[in-house]
């Protein structure tokens, strides 16, 4: 498989998909056309988000047809060059492409080698649950199950930081509830500004910012770019 799990879309004072646009580049070297999957988008329209990221696609070259016009999606899916799942809200994202039977479409081509591009929300639906997303639960999807692409947890836009005066729980402690009822899953805070690329068997992590490590059992740490990831795999 061919997979690049961004955390975050847009870093803080940059332009919409600025950061990882180069990577993004790099990945799909020698694509034409991506399919585009808008469905996570719920405050603005499927078509708003397919012309962003169009205009930004259009800089290194390649054509984005979303997945929305389609009158068969899954045969859509079947015809694909590559992949690209924006983020959003994860449940709204979740529910449409579990209608739509876009995940074991999805998987199943991704087994066959066709690049796959996510962020955020797209980062999560690779997973085998959307447990560790953080979004708030507006809609209600068929199950929590995803597409399984890989056999951990993502959680993107990872913080450390609880702000002065709020007693609510942090970031890490919902994650260590996630491995407590989840004992046999791996969980990666994925920071902002930061990426997972995985192709011929090897993960990397790609970013300026270290990923934290959650599994019941053992104290969370800290991995770096240039680390040995697979114990993920």
């Amino acid at each position: 498989m061919k997979l690049l799990l961004i955390s975050n879309s847009t870093n803080a004072g940059e332009p919409y998909l600025r950061y990882p646009l180069p990577r993004i580049g790099e990945f799909l070297k020698g694509v034409k056309e991506v399919v585009f999957v808008p469905y996570a988008a719920v405050t603005f329209s499927y078509s708003e988000y397919e012309r962003r990221v169009a205009e930004r696609f259009a800089e290194i070259g390649i054509r984005i047809r979303s997945i929305h016009h389609a009158t068969n999606p899954a045969r859509m899916i079947r015809e694909a060059e590559a992949i690209c799942v924006g983020g959003g809200n994860t449940f709204a994202l979740t529910r449409k492409m579990q209608e739509q039977g876009l995940m074991p479409a999805i998987l199943r081509k991704l087994k066959a080698g066709t690049p796959y591009v996510g962020w955020s929300a797209g980062s999560n639906v690779c997973c085998p649950t959307i447990c560790t997303t953080n979004d708030m639960p507006i809609v209600e999807p068929e199950s929590f199950r995803a597409i399984g692409a890989v056999k951990f947890q993502i959680n993107p836009h990872y913080l450390d930081a609880n702000p002065e005066g709020h007693a609510g729980e942090t970031r890490e402690q919902r994650i260590l509830e996630y491995i407590q009822a989840n004992p046999r899953r791996w969980v990666v805070g994925l920071r902002e500004g930061c990426m997972l690329r995985y192709e011929e068997g090897h993960l990397e992590l790609i970013g300026p910012r270290p990923m934290r490590i959650f599994k019941k059992g053992i104290e969370p740490y800290e991995v770096h770019a240039g680390d040995d990831l697979s114990f993920l795999l």
